[in-house]
């Protein structure tokens, strides 16, 4: 199992509808509204790495809204 963090940085007034829809995502386990540099962040599990790349950048980042994203995979 693999777990990764992906910061979002949203659209002014984006924030709670990228929730929404970051949480529908298969392999986001929950999401967060964030103060701070970004504005979200979505803990993913799933089985690999490159499902860690498919979900944030491609699912993820195909989001209207979303400006940015940084992914960081937990290496314990």
């Amino acid at each position: 199992m693999v777990t990764a963090y992906v910061m979002v940085k949203a659209h002014t007034g984006d924030a709670d509808r990228l929730k929404d829809e970051i949480e529908a995502i298969d392999g986001v386990r929950e999401a967060h509204i964030v103060a701070g540099d970004v504005d979200l962040i979505a803990k993913v599990n799933v089985d690999t790495p490159a499902e860690v790349k498919d979900v944030a950048a491609t699912h993820i980042q195909d989001i209207k809204g979303v400006e940015s994203t940084q992914t960081y995979i937990a290496m314990d």
